[in-house]
């Protein structure tokens, strides 16, 4: 009877210690090249070392749930370091449809752990492979041709202006020329002499008017 007693206490305390798991916080995004191998961790504290690994991948707008399990492809193993227990998942060879959210399940999967987002992604590939001193005299060029595109519409709109500026002074001169031209010279001399004559006549009649009136003024007078 004590024995029995003793039996069922020693099962509900280790229950209750396996029931207790403390989890560690786990790394929450990996992001790895494809073909690439990469490892995640998932660690625990007073805990079982029974642990399953799981993908929580997104299909269609839903979520569904996969098991991983130990393959060519995929590697599962346990460490554990100062009372910390860590779950491990290694991927030999990323591929693309490797990526989702990885997660530990603890105590016959009645706990889960925070988890990691993988993220494989295919790199760039470049197109032309070009040394750094190519890049360097492409760069000298770019910026040699940027310069001539900023210096020739400068000059350019210069000429214009001076070229602009000179015709406006040669039409200028041309229609004083013309008005100059149009004038004659006898002509204008003959009109000034009329014009000097009709006065110096005008002023002489003038003069005579005045004696005429004065003498008839004069014979009026008894």
């Amino acid at each position: 009877m004590g024995i029995a007693v003793i039996f069922v206490l020693y099962s509900l305390v280790v229950n209750i210690a396996q029931a207790e798991v403390i989890l560690e916080a786990d790394k929450p995004f990996e992001r790895v090249r494809q073909f690439e191998a990469t490892t995640l961790y998932c660690c625990y504290r007073s805990g079982t070392q029974n642990f399953t690994w799981i993908r929580n991948v997104q299909k269609n707008k839903t979520w569904t749930v996969d098991l991983m399990e130990q393959s060519n492809h995929a590697a599962i193993d346990f460490q554990q370091d100062s009372g910390k227990l860590c779950g491990q998942l290694t991927l030999k060879s990323a591929r693309l449809s490797d990526s989702g959210l990885y997660q530990c399940l603890l105590n016959d999967r009645k706990v889960q752990t925070h988890g990691t987002y993988l993220q494989v992604f295919k790199p760039l590939r470049k197109t032309i492979n070009l040394s750094e001193s190519t890049k360097n005299k492409i760069l000298t060029a770019e910026g040699f041709l940027l310069l001539l595109c900023v210096l020739v519409p400068c000059t350019t709109l210069l000429s214009k202006s001076k070229r602009l500026h000179e015709l406006e002074k040669k039409k200028v001169k041309r229609e004083e020329e013309n008005i100059y031209q149009g004038l004659n010279l006898d002509d204008c001399c003959a009109a000034y002499d009329q014009i000097e004559r009709s006065q110096v006549r005008g002023q002489y009649q003038d003069v005579c008017n005045n004696m005429g009136e004065e003498e008839e003024v004069q014979l009026e007078k008894p």
